[in-house]
């Protein structure tokens, strides 16, 4: 029993190891040592996406019932996918020079609404509302260095979209054609982590290439939210 415990409590470090990440991503941000920015950004993506699965397999829920594992997941998503990706964009000169502070804290203040929701996970497994992917959109943008101007219309847009309540999938748990989209993320994120390696000039192959999974995805999400109902919109 205790052994468990252990590990349960190793669990939580494991979660909590993202908030330290996130730490050091931001003062390499600072350095504008991007690159490697990236790289905590990219094993603070692979921390989230395990730990879950470690949670199940030890079953922290039932061994640590007053620890709230979902409330320290969220603080360091939001950490990592949401302040760490804005500081990079005004540091990455990313924005339109006098605009990029309100332009880097509109995604700030989108997702804090967003995390807050009841329902920002819904119970069949979706996001409601733009999930806060700002550290993929800060990414591409670094890397096809798009228009300052696009840039910020662009982070507007996703802004107002955390608050439109579209259902996004959630991947590791989708209601349909898990495998399929469980593999072509992983396709996507090995890709992913050979375009950090090729910065700052990443192939152009790979980065029109790895547009394939986020296409995907949109089109399998938005297909899904075509298919409800009235009845399942009123719930």
């Amino acid at each position: 029993m205790a052994g468990n415990l252990f590990l349960a409590w190793l669990v939580h470090l494991y979660t909590a190891s993202g908030a330290v990440i996130a730490f050091f991503a931001l003062l390499l941000i600072e350095q504008a040592k991007f690159q490697d920015a990236f790289w905590l950004m990219a094993l603070a993506v692979l921390i989230d996406a395990s730990d879950g699965t470690f949670a199940r397999m030890v079953r922290v829920k039932e061994l640590i019932p007053w620890f709230d594992g979902d409330r320290l997941e969220d603080i360091v998503d939001y950490l990592n996918y949401v302040l760490v990706p804005s500081l990079l964009l005004i540091r990455a000169d990313l924005l339109p020079q006098q605009d990029a502070s309100w332009l880097a804290a509109a995604p700030l203040a989108a997702s804090a609404y967003g995390f807050c929701q009841k329902e920002a996970k819904t119970s069949d497994h979706f996001f409601l509302g733009f999930p806060s992917y700002w550290n993929i959109v800060a990414f591409y943008l670094y890397v096809m260095q798009t228009p300052r101007w696009l840039n910020a219309f662009l982070i507007l847009i996703l802004s107002v979209l955390v608050f439109v309540p579209i259902r996004y999938l959630y991947p590791s748990r989708s209601p349909i054609l898990r495998g399929l989209t469980n593999s072509l993320g992983i396709l996507w994120g090995i890709t992913i982590l050979i375009m950090i390696y090729q910065l700052p000039d990443p192939s152009a192959f790979l980065v029109f290439a790895s547009f394939l999974f986020p296409a995907y995805y949109l089109t399998l999400s938005l297909w899904l939210e075509a298919r409800r109902g009235p009845a399942d919109i009123t719930k």
